[in-house]
Protein backbone atom coordinates (compact mmCIF):
# COMPACT_ATOMS: atom_id res chain seq x y z
CA UNK A 1 0.00 0.00 0.00
CA UNK A 2 1.81 3.54 -1.13
CA UNK A 3 0.68 6.55 0.90
CA UNK A 4 0.39 9.65 -0.76
CA UNK A 5 3.11 12.51 -0.06
CA UNK A 6 1.62 14.63 3.49
CA UNK A 7 1.85 18.17 2.52
CA UNK A 8 2.12 18.23 -1.44
CA UNK A 9 -1.05 18.05 -3.27
CA UNK A 10 -1.98 14.40 -4.90
CA UNK A 11 -0.53 13.79 -8.18
CA UNK A 12 -2.82 15.39 -11.03
CA UNK A 13 -4.08 11.68 -12.08
CA UNK A 14 -4.46 10.64 -8.40
CA UNK A 15 -6.78 13.71 -7.64
CA UNK A 16 -8.42 13.41 -10.99
CA UNK A 17 -9.61 9.87 -9.72
CA UNK A 18 -10.14 10.59 -6.04
CA UNK A 19 -12.20 13.65 -7.43
CA UNK A 20 -14.38 11.37 -10.01
CA UNK A 21 -14.91 9.14 -7.20
CA UNK A 22 -16.28 11.36 -4.71
CA UNK A 23 -18.86 14.22 -5.68
CA UNK A 24 -18.83 17.01 -3.55
CA UNK A 25 -21.22 16.96 -0.90
CA UNK A 26 -24.08 19.71 0.08
CA UNK A 27 -24.11 20.34 3.90
CA UNK A 28 -25.36 23.05 5.86
CA UNK A 29 -26.48 25.27 2.25
CA UNK A 30 -22.58 25.19 1.31
CA UNK A 31 -20.75 23.71 -1.39
CA UNK A 32 -18.51 21.30 0.09
CA UNK A 33 -14.97 19.36 -1.17
CA UNK A 34 -14.30 16.16 1.20
CA UNK A 35 -13.12 13.26 -1.07
CA UNK A 36 -13.71 10.38 1.34
CA UNK A 37 -10.81 8.56 -0.13
CA UNK A 38 -8.40 8.32 2.09
CA UNK A 39 -4.68 8.45 2.08
CA UNK A 40 -3.44 5.38 3.07
CA UNK A 41 -2.87 4.33 6.78
CA UNK A 42 -1.87 1.49 8.54
CA UNK A 43 -5.25 1.66 10.84
CA UNK A 44 -8.61 0.46 9.26
CA UNK A 45 -10.05 3.80 7.57
CA UNK A 46 -13.74 4.40 8.89
CA UNK A 47 -15.43 7.11 6.97
CA UNK A 48 -17.62 9.25 9.53
CA UNK A 49 -20.26 11.46 8.84
CA UNK A 50 -20.09 14.70 10.40
CA UNK A 51 -23.34 15.59 10.73
CA UNK A 52 -23.80 12.34 11.51
CA UNK A 53 -25.54 11.37 15.58
CA UNK A 54 -22.07 9.92 16.83
CA UNK A 55 -20.25 13.28 15.33
CA UNK A 56 -16.21 12.85 14.88
CA UNK A 57 -16.05 12.98 18.96
CA UNK A 58 -16.84 9.23 18.28
CA UNK A 59 -13.55 7.28 18.43
CA UNK A 60 -12.99 5.04 15.29
CA UNK A 61 -11.93 2.53 17.61
CA UNK A 62 -15.51 2.62 18.86
CA UNK A 63 -16.96 2.45 15.67
CA UNK A 64 -14.53 -0.89 14.87
CA UNK A 65 -16.17 -2.49 18.21
CA UNK A 66 -19.91 -1.89 16.83
CA UNK A 67 -19.41 -3.62 13.53
CA UNK A 68 -19.53 -6.72 12.81
CA UNK A 69 -16.80 -8.27 10.79
CA UNK A 70 -14.11 -5.55 11.71
CA UNK A 71 -11.99 -6.69 14.00
CA UNK A 72 -10.99 -3.99 16.66
CA UNK A 73 -8.29 -6.41 18.44
CA UNK A 74 -6.49 -7.93 15.56
CA UNK A 75 -5.73 -4.42 14.23
CA UNK A 76 -4.84 -3.02 17.52
CA UNK A 77 -2.50 -6.15 18.01
CA UNK A 78 -0.72 -5.37 14.60
CA UNK A 79 -0.11 -1.89 15.44
CA UNK A 80 0.83 -2.36 18.74
CA UNK A 81 1.33 -5.63 19.89
CA UNK A 82 -1.33 -5.70 22.32
CA UNK A 83 -4.73 -4.60 22.70
CA UNK A 84 -5.51 -0.67 24.39
CA UNK A 85 -5.98 -0.29 27.99
CA UNK A 86 -9.04 0.47 28.58
CA UNK A 87 -8.45 3.05 31.79
CA UNK A 88 -5.79 4.37 29.43
CA UNK A 89 -6.50 8.25 28.98
CA UNK A 90 -8.64 9.25 25.85
CA UNK A 91 -6.47 11.23 23.50
CA UNK A 92 -8.42 14.81 23.13
CA UNK A 93 -10.31 15.44 19.95
CA UNK A 94 -9.35 18.61 18.59
CA UNK A 95 -11.26 20.42 15.32
CA UNK A 96 -10.01 23.10 13.62
CA UNK A 97 -12.04 26.07 11.66
CA UNK A 98 -10.43 28.46 9.70
CA UNK A 99 -12.82 31.50 7.98
CA UNK A 100 -11.31 32.70 4.62
CA UNK A 101 -12.08 35.41 3.01
CA UNK A 102 -10.22 36.02 0.17
CA UNK A 103 -6.84 34.11 1.49
CA UNK A 104 -5.94 32.43 -2.08
CA UNK A 105 -2.55 34.20 -1.35
CA UNK A 106 -2.13 32.87 2.27
CA UNK A 107 -4.38 29.41 2.91
CA UNK A 108 -2.19 27.28 1.54
CA UNK A 109 0.81 28.15 3.44
CA UNK A 110 -1.31 28.23 6.14
CA UNK A 111 -2.63 25.04 5.92
CA UNK A 112 0.69 23.92 5.45
CA UNK A 113 1.42 24.84 8.45
CA UNK A 114 -1.58 23.35 10.12
CA UNK A 115 -0.06 20.00 8.43
CA UNK A 116 3.10 20.50 9.77
CA UNK A 117 2.24 20.80 13.85
CA UNK A 118 3.52 18.43 15.95
CA UNK A 119 0.24 17.48 17.00
CA UNK A 120 -2.25 17.54 14.52
CA UNK A 121 -5.37 18.53 14.55
CA UNK A 122 -8.14 15.46 14.02
CA UNK A 123 -9.95 17.58 11.40
CA UNK A 124 -9.58 20.89 10.07
CA UNK A 125 -12.72 23.25 8.39
CA UNK A 126 -11.54 25.83 5.89
CA UNK A 127 -15.14 27.70 5.79
CA UNK A 128 -14.46 30.35 2.86
CA UNK A 129 -17.52 33.00 2.52
CA UNK A 130 -18.09 35.85 0.30
CA UNK A 131 -14.91 35.45 -1.69
CA UNK A 132 -14.32 36.94 -5.04
CA UNK A 133 -11.23 35.04 -5.17
CA UNK A 134 -9.38 31.60 -5.75
CA UNK A 135 -9.17 30.29 -2.09
CA UNK A 136 -11.96 28.01 -2.99
CA UNK A 137 -9.41 26.45 -5.55
CA UNK A 138 -6.13 26.63 -3.66
CA UNK A 139 -7.87 25.30 -0.37
CA UNK A 140 -9.39 22.24 -2.46
CA UNK A 141 -5.64 20.89 -3.35
CA UNK A 142 -5.73 19.95 0.08
CA UNK A 143 -8.66 18.49 1.32
CA UNK A 144 -8.58 14.47 1.79
CA UNK A 145 -6.82 12.95 4.59
CA UNK A 146 -2.87 13.42 5.35
CA UNK A 147 -0.95 11.14 7.92
CA UNK A 148 1.98 12.62 9.60
CA UNK A 149 3.96 10.58 11.76
CA UNK A 150 6.20 12.24 14.41
CA UNK A 151 8.12 10.46 17.30
CA UNK A 152 6.95 7.14 16.64
CA UNK A 153 3.30 8.14 16.43
CA UNK A 154 1.12 8.27 13.43
CA UNK A 155 -1.48 11.17 13.21
CA UNK A 156 -4.22 11.63 10.57
CA UNK A 157 -6.37 14.70 9.94
CA UNK A 158 -9.06 14.99 7.59
CA UNK A 159 -9.16 18.42 5.76
CA UNK A 160 -12.76 19.66 4.41
CA UNK A 161 -13.17 22.78 2.39
CA UNK A 162 -16.54 24.01 2.49
CA UNK A 163 -17.65 27.42 0.22
CA UNK A 164 -20.57 28.54 1.67
CA UNK A 165 -21.27 31.73 -0.98
CA UNK A 166 -22.28 35.09 0.84
CA UNK A 167 -22.59 35.53 4.53
CA UNK A 168 -24.29 38.27 6.14
CA UNK A 169 -22.23 37.74 8.95
CA UNK A 170 -19.10 37.17 7.50
CA UNK A 171 -16.57 35.87 9.57
CA UNK A 172 -19.09 35.52 12.58
CA UNK A 173 -21.41 33.44 10.32
CA UNK A 174 -18.31 31.32 8.69
CA UNK A 175 -17.06 30.42 12.65
CA UNK A 176 -20.74 29.62 13.57
CA UNK A 177 -20.81 27.24 11.09
CA UNK A 178 -17.66 25.48 11.56
CA UNK A 179 -18.97 25.45 14.79
CA UNK A 180 -21.67 23.28 13.94
CA UNK A 181 -18.75 20.87 12.14
CA UNK A 182 -16.95 20.58 15.06
CA UNK A 183 -19.28 20.66 17.95
CA UNK A 184 -18.94 17.14 19.27
CA UNK A 185 -14.75 17.55 19.48
CA UNK A 186 -13.52 18.29 22.77
CA UNK A 187 -11.33 21.82 21.52
CA UNK A 188 -12.43 23.74 18.74
CA UNK A 189 -9.04 25.73 17.45
CA UNK A 190 -10.11 28.85 15.50
CA UNK A 191 -7.36 30.02 12.70
CA UNK A 192 -7.27 32.98 10.38
CA UNK A 193 -6.84 32.63 6.99
CA UNK A 194 -3.77 34.58 7.04
CA UNK A 195 -2.06 33.67 9.79
CA UNK A 196 0.80 30.80 10.32
CA UNK A 197 1.31 28.69 13.08
CA UNK A 198 4.70 27.80 14.43
CA UNK A 199 5.56 24.13 14.61
CA UNK A 200 4.37 23.62 17.92
CA UNK A 201 2.02 25.71 18.60
CA UNK A 202 -0.87 23.50 18.79
CA UNK A 203 0.99 21.21 20.75
CA UNK A 204 1.65 23.67 23.59
CA UNK A 205 -2.04 25.47 23.19
CA UNK A 206 -3.85 22.07 24.04
CA UNK A 207 -1.31 21.08 26.77
CA UNK A 208 -2.59 24.35 28.49
CA UNK A 209 -6.18 24.05 28.20
CA UNK A 210 -6.00 20.63 29.22
CA UNK A 211 -4.03 21.49 32.55
CA UNK A 212 -6.99 23.55 33.75
CA UNK A 213 -10.52 22.79 33.26
CA UNK A 214 -11.56 26.20 34.55
CA UNK A 215 -10.04 27.57 31.43
CA UNK A 216 -12.63 28.39 28.79
CA UNK A 217 -9.99 29.87 25.98
CA UNK A 218 -5.96 30.45 25.40
CA UNK A 219 -4.82 32.81 22.88
CA UNK A 220 -1.02 32.19 20.80
CA UNK A 221 1.40 35.11 21.79
CA UNK A 222 0.65 36.91 18.19
CA UNK A 223 3.34 38.68 15.60
CA UNK A 224 4.08 39.68 12.25
CA UNK A 225 6.63 38.26 9.95
CA UNK A 226 8.85 41.26 8.62
CA UNK A 227 9.00 39.18 4.99
CA UNK A 228 5.47 39.87 4.69
CA UNK A 229 6.23 43.48 3.48
CA UNK A 230 7.80 44.88 0.31
CA UNK A 231 8.71 48.49 0.58
CA UNK A 232 10.20 50.49 3.12
CA UNK A 233 6.36 51.80 4.19
CA UNK A 234 5.24 48.98 4.49
CA UNK A 235 8.25 47.71 6.61
CA UNK A 236 7.36 50.42 8.71
CA UNK A 237 3.83 49.92 9.65
CA UNK A 238 4.68 45.86 10.12
CA UNK A 239 7.34 47.32 12.84
CA UNK A 240 4.79 49.44 14.44
CA UNK A 241 2.29 46.56 14.89
CA UNK A 242 4.92 43.93 15.74
CA UNK A 243 5.95 46.21 18.82
CA UNK A 244 2.06 46.98 18.76
CA UNK A 245 1.04 43.73 19.71
CA UNK A 246 4.10 42.92 21.72
CA UNK A 247 3.24 45.51 24.21
CA UNK A 248 -0.32 44.45 24.34
CA UNK A 249 0.63 40.81 24.51
CA UNK A 250 3.77 41.44 27.44
CA UNK A 251 0.84 43.52 29.51
CA UNK A 252 -1.49 40.35 29.54
CA UNK A 253 1.74 37.83 30.70
CA UNK A 254 2.73 39.85 33.32
CA UNK A 255 -1.97 40.21 34.41
CA UNK A 256 -1.04 35.89 35.56
CA UNK A 257 -1.28 35.42 31.75
CA UNK A 258 -5.01 36.50 32.22
CA UNK A 259 -5.85 37.73 28.54
CA UNK A 260 -8.36 40.83 28.23
CA UNK A 261 -9.25 39.14 24.28
CA UNK A 262 -8.60 35.97 22.96
CA UNK A 263 -7.84 37.02 19.61
CA UNK A 264 -9.23 34.85 16.88
CA UNK A 265 -6.12 34.45 14.83
CA UNK A 266 -5.48 31.80 16.77
CA UNK A 267 -6.73 30.54 19.83
CA UNK A 268 -7.91 27.02 21.49
CA UNK A 269 -11.34 27.06 22.99
CA UNK A 270 -13.25 24.33 25.23
CA UNK A 271 -15.73 23.17 22.81
CA UNK A 272 -17.92 23.20 26.54
CA UNK A 273 -16.88 26.07 27.38
CA UNK A 274 -18.68 27.65 24.25
CA UNK A 275 -21.84 25.79 24.06
CA UNK A 276 -22.06 27.31 27.18
CA UNK A 277 -21.90 30.38 26.52
CA UNK A 278 -24.07 29.49 23.46
CA UNK A 279 -26.96 28.03 25.83
CA UNK A 280 -26.13 30.56 28.44
CA UNK A 281 -26.97 33.84 26.46
CA UNK A 282 -29.31 31.88 24.46
CA UNK A 283 -27.56 32.67 21.30
CA UNK A 284 -27.59 30.66 17.55
CA UNK A 285 -23.76 30.35 18.11
CA UNK A 286 -20.84 31.07 20.14
CA UNK A 287 -20.33 33.90 18.25
CA UNK A 288 -22.66 37.06 17.51
CA UNK A 289 -22.72 40.08 15.02
CA UNK A 290 -23.62 42.35 17.85
CA UNK A 291 -20.29 43.69 18.68
CA UNK A 292 -18.01 45.06 15.86
CA UNK A 293 -15.46 42.59 18.13
CA UNK A 294 -17.15 39.40 17.96
CA UNK A 295 -13.75 38.05 19.96
CA UNK A 296 -13.56 40.78 23.06
CA UNK A 297 -17.77 39.46 22.97
CA UNK A 298 -16.55 36.32 23.52
CA UNK A 299 -14.16 36.73 26.06
CA UNK A 300 -16.23 38.78 28.33
CA UNK A 301 -19.01 35.55 27.85
CA UNK A 302 -16.79 33.10 29.07
CA UNK A 303 -15.59 35.40 31.61
CA UNK A 304 -19.24 35.75 32.98
CA UNK A 305 -20.04 31.84 32.93
CA UNK A 306 -17.22 31.14 35.09
CA UNK A 307 -14.39 30.34 32.30
CA UNK A 308 -11.19 32.37 32.43
CA UNK A 309 -9.56 33.55 29.50
CA UNK A 310 -5.58 32.75 28.70
CA UNK A 311 -2.77 33.81 26.75
CA UNK A 312 -0.04 31.03 26.28
CA UNK A 313 3.56 31.94 27.60
CA UNK A 314 4.94 29.51 24.31
CA UNK A 315 2.08 28.65 21.62
CA UNK A 316 3.42 31.50 19.16
CA UNK A 317 1.34 32.47 15.65
CA UNK A 318 2.42 34.79 12.87
CA UNK A 319 -0.64 36.73 11.89
CA UNK A 320 -1.50 38.74 8.58
CA UNK A 321 -0.24 42.44 8.32
CA UNK A 322 -2.19 45.11 7.86
CA UNK A 323 0.08 46.96 4.58
CA UNK A 324 -1.52 50.35 4.01
CA UNK A 325 -2.51 53.13 6.07
CA UNK A 326 -6.02 52.64 4.98
CA UNK A 327 -6.73 49.29 5.89
CA UNK A 328 -4.16 49.54 9.41
CA UNK A 329 -6.83 52.39 10.35
CA UNK A 330 -10.35 50.28 9.11
CA UNK A 331 -8.38 47.44 11.31
CA UNK A 332 -7.46 49.38 14.37
CA UNK A 333 -10.77 51.83 13.93
CA UNK A 334 -13.39 48.66 14.07
CA UNK A 335 -10.84 47.47 17.70
CA UNK A 336 -11.23 50.30 19.00
CA UNK A 337 -15.08 51.09 18.03
CA UNK A 338 -16.07 47.63 19.09
CA UNK A 339 -14.03 48.24 22.67
CA UNK A 340 -15.48 51.52 23.16
CA UNK A 341 -19.25 49.92 23.09
CA UNK A 342 -18.69 47.16 25.33
CA UNK A 343 -17.02 49.54 27.60
CA UNK A 344 -19.60 52.28 27.54
CA UNK A 345 -22.36 51.79 30.04
CA UNK A 346 -25.89 51.75 28.66
CA UNK A 347 -27.76 49.31 26.03
CA UNK A 348 -27.46 49.78 22.20
CA UNK A 349 -29.07 47.36 19.91
CA UNK A 350 -28.33 44.02 21.31
CA UNK A 351 -25.47 45.26 23.05
CA UNK A 352 -25.45 46.31 26.93
CA UNK A 353 -22.28 48.03 27.96
CA UNK A 354 -20.23 46.58 30.57
CA UNK A 355 -17.88 49.13 32.37
CA UNK A 356 -16.68 47.30 35.12
CA UNK A 357 -16.86 43.95 33.62
CA UNK A 358 -13.23 42.70 34.42
CA UNK A 359 -11.76 41.83 30.96
CA UNK A 360 -12.29 45.22 29.93
CA UNK A 361 -10.46 47.04 32.76
CA UNK A 362 -7.72 46.68 30.48
CA UNK A 363 -9.45 48.52 27.63
CA UNK A 364 -10.27 51.25 29.76
CA UNK A 365 -6.55 51.05 30.27
CA UNK A 366 -5.42 51.73 26.77
CA UNK A 367 -7.72 54.34 26.33
CA UNK A 368 -6.68 56.53 29.02
CA UNK A 369 -3.21 55.69 27.77
CA UNK A 370 -4.08 56.85 24.56
CA UNK A 371 -6.18 60.00 25.89
CA UNK A 372 -2.81 60.92 27.47
CA UNK A 373 -0.74 60.69 24.59
CA UNK A 374 -3.17 62.68 22.88
CA UNK A 375 -3.28 65.51 25.06
CA UNK A 376 0.61 65.42 25.90
CA UNK A 377 1.41 65.88 22.74
CA UNK A 378 -1.06 67.97 20.95
CA UNK A 379 -0.49 70.13 24.12
CA UNK A 380 2.97 70.50 23.97
CA UNK A 381 2.57 71.37 19.96
CA UNK A 382 0.48 74.23 20.61
CA UNK A 383 1.86 75.61 23.46
CA UNK A 384 5.19 75.65 21.87
CA UNK A 385 3.55 77.85 18.75
CA UNK A 386 1.78 79.80 21.54
CA UNK A 387 5.26 80.39 22.98
CA UNK A 388 7.40 80.86 20.16
CA UNK A 389 4.65 83.58 18.48
CA UNK A 390 5.29 86.08 21.43
CA UNK A 391 9.13 85.35 22.28
CA UNK A 392 8.05 83.71 25.33
CA UNK A 393 9.88 80.27 25.15
CA UNK A 394 12.09 78.95 27.26
CA UNK A 395 13.74 75.31 27.08
CA UNK A 396 14.47 73.42 29.85
CA UNK A 397 16.25 69.99 30.00
CA UNK A 398 13.95 68.25 31.97
CA UNK A 399 11.39 67.92 28.83
CA UNK A 400 13.53 65.65 27.57
CA UNK A 401 12.84 62.77 29.83
CA UNK A 402 9.61 61.74 28.95
CA UNK A 403 11.05 61.14 25.63
CA UNK A 404 13.97 59.03 27.07
CA UNK A 405 11.81 57.27 29.38
CA UNK A 406 9.63 56.18 25.91
CA UNK A 407 12.56 55.17 24.55
CA UNK A 408 13.71 52.80 27.09
CA UNK A 409 10.14 51.46 27.35
CA UNK A 410 10.28 50.63 23.88
CA UNK A 411 14.06 49.07 23.48
CA UNK A 412 12.93 47.08 26.34
CA UNK A 413 9.74 45.45 24.64
CA UNK A 414 12.18 45.36 21.58
CA UNK A 415 14.25 43.06 23.71
CA UNK A 416 11.25 40.71 25.18
CA UNK A 417 10.62 39.67 21.53
CA UNK A 418 11.56 36.04 20.62
CA UNK A 419 12.55 36.66 17.01
CA UNK A 420 13.25 40.13 17.41
CA UNK A 421 15.53 41.67 14.57
CA UNK A 422 17.78 45.11 13.98
CA UNK A 423 14.69 46.50 12.61
CA UNK A 424 12.88 46.03 15.57
CA UNK A 425 15.74 47.68 17.86
CA UNK A 426 16.09 50.85 15.36
CA UNK A 427 12.41 51.42 15.48
CA UNK A 428 12.83 51.92 19.45
CA UNK A 429 15.88 53.51 19.40
CA UNK A 430 15.56 55.91 17.05
CA UNK A 431 12.28 57.56 18.32
CA UNK A 432 11.04 59.36 15.22
CA UNK A 433 9.74 55.85 13.81
CA UNK A 434 7.80 55.00 17.21
CA UNK A 435 6.53 58.93 17.60
CA UNK A 436 4.98 58.99 14.02
CA UNK A 437 3.57 55.39 14.73
CA UNK A 438 2.01 56.80 17.61
CA UNK A 439 0.32 59.51 15.70
CA UNK A 440 -0.98 57.24 13.46
CA UNK A 441 -2.52 55.48 16.73
CA UNK A 442 -3.82 58.03 17.90
CA UNK A 443 -5.68 59.17 15.13
CA UNK A 444 -7.46 55.89 14.95
CA UNK A 445 -8.60 56.48 18.80
CA UNK A 446 -9.81 59.77 17.45
CA UNK A 447 -11.10 58.07 14.76
CA UNK A 448 -13.03 54.97 17.06
CA UNK A 449 -14.46 57.84 18.97
CA UNK A 450 -16.08 60.55 17.20
CA UNK A 451 -17.59 57.29 15.61
CA UNK A 452 -18.86 56.22 18.28
CA UNK A 453 -20.14 59.36 19.96
CA UNK A 454 -21.76 60.48 16.35
CA UNK A 455 -24.12 57.54 17.11
CA UNK A 456 -24.38 56.78 13.36
CA UNK A 457 -25.31 53.28 11.79
CA UNK A 458 -21.53 51.81 10.75
CA UNK A 459 -20.51 48.59 9.10
CA UNK A 460 -16.76 48.85 9.94
CA UNK A 461 -16.64 45.19 9.02
CA UNK A 462 -17.27 46.19 5.76
CA UNK A 463 -14.88 49.16 5.52
CA UNK A 464 -11.93 46.61 6.82
CA UNK A 465 -12.59 44.52 3.79
CA UNK A 466 -13.07 47.56 1.72
CA UNK A 467 -9.53 48.93 2.75
CA UNK A 468 -8.16 45.43 2.46
CA UNK A 469 -9.50 44.96 -0.93
CA UNK A 470 -8.19 48.85 -1.93
CA UNK A 471 -11.85 50.32 -2.17
CA UNK A 472 -11.50 52.15 0.83
CA UNK A 473 -11.95 55.76 0.82
CA UNK A 474 -10.02 58.39 2.41
CA UNK A 475 -11.75 58.50 5.91
CA UNK A 476 -8.41 57.53 7.78
CA UNK A 477 -7.62 61.32 6.65
CA UNK A 478 -9.97 62.57 8.80
CA UNK A 479 -7.74 63.26 11.88
CA UNK A 480 -5.73 65.66 10.14
CA UNK A 481 -8.57 67.53 8.92
CA UNK A 482 -9.66 67.62 12.59
CA UNK A 483 -6.73 68.52 13.49
CA UNK A 484 -6.40 71.61 11.06
CA UNK A 485 -9.64 72.86 11.71
CA UNK A 486 -9.33 72.87 15.46
CA UNK A 487 -5.67 74.39 15.02
CA UNK A 488 -7.13 77.31 12.81
CA UNK A 489 -9.78 78.20 15.15
CA UNK A 490 -7.05 78.53 18.24
CA UNK A 491 -4.72 80.37 15.90
CA UNK A 492 -7.62 82.99 15.35
CA UNK A 493 -8.46 82.85 18.99
CA UNK A 494 -5.35 83.41 20.09
CA UNK A 495 -4.37 86.19 18.04
CA UNK A 496 -7.52 87.79 19.65
CA UNK A 497 -5.97 87.69 23.16
CA UNK A 498 -4.23 90.84 24.45
CA UNK A 499 -0.54 89.88 25.11
CA UNK A 500 -1.30 90.04 29.37
CA UNK A 501 -3.77 87.60 28.52
CA UNK A 502 -1.52 85.50 26.11
CA UNK A 503 1.08 85.10 28.92
CA UNK A 504 -1.58 84.05 31.36
CA UNK A 505 -2.57 81.33 29.42
CA UNK A 506 0.46 80.38 29.02
CA UNK A 507 1.31 80.13 32.73
CA UNK A 508 -1.55 77.77 33.26
CA UNK A 509 -1.08 75.92 30.57
CA UNK A 510 2.75 74.67 30.52
CA UNK A 511 2.39 73.46 34.28
CA UNK A 512 -1.01 71.40 33.92
CA UNK A 513 0.70 70.16 30.92
CA UNK A 514 4.05 69.48 32.72
CA UNK A 515 2.29 67.50 35.42
CA UNK A 516 0.19 65.18 33.11
CA UNK A 517 3.52 64.35 31.14
CA UNK A 518 5.16 63.81 34.37
CA UNK A 519 2.09 60.92 35.24
CA UNK A 520 2.39 59.32 32.27
CA UNK A 521 6.28 59.05 32.07
CA UNK A 522 6.07 58.01 35.98
CA UNK A 523 3.02 55.00 34.40
CA UNK A 524 5.98 54.23 31.85
CA UNK A 525 8.50 54.25 34.07
CA UNK A 526 6.89 51.53 36.15
CA UNK A 527 6.62 49.55 33.08
CA UNK A 528 10.07 50.15 32.25
CA UNK A 529 11.33 48.54 35.91
CA UNK A 530 8.85 46.23 35.98
CA UNK A 531 10.30 42.34 35.96
CA UNK A 532 9.29 40.16 32.79
CA UNK A 533 9.85 37.25 34.80
CA UNK A 534 11.34 35.32 31.34
CA UNK A 535 8.57 35.87 29.47
CA UNK A 536 9.19 36.38 25.63
CA UNK A 537 6.84 37.81 22.98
Amino acid sequence: MTAEPLLAPAPPAARAARDAATAPAARLGTTTYAPTTSYASITPVVDVDLDADAGPRADVEEILRSRPGQQYAGAALELYGTAPDPGAERRPVVGCVIPAYNEEGSIARVLEALLAQTRLPDVVHVIINNTTDDTFWVAREFAGRHERRYRGETMTCDVHVHDVGRLADRKVGALNTGFRFVQDCDYFLGVDGDTILHRRTLERLLAEIRSDRRIGGISAVYSIDFDEGAGLDEKFLIAGQRQQFAGFNLLNLLRGRNMAVIGGQCSIFSVEALTTVRDTYRQGGPWVSDSEVEDSLLSLQLKSTGFSTKISASARADVGPMLSLKSLDAQQVKWNYGAIDLMWPGQRGNTTGHPFHPNLRLRWLENWQMLFNLLVRVGFVLLLAASLSIGAFTFYWWWLLPPAVSILLNVRIALTMKDRTVKDLLFALLFVPGEIYMWIRIGHFVRAWTKFLSRQEVDNWGAQAAAESGRANNDYLRPVVYGVVLLALLVVGWLQLPLLAQEVVLWICWPALAMVAALQSVEMLVRLLRRHRGFRV
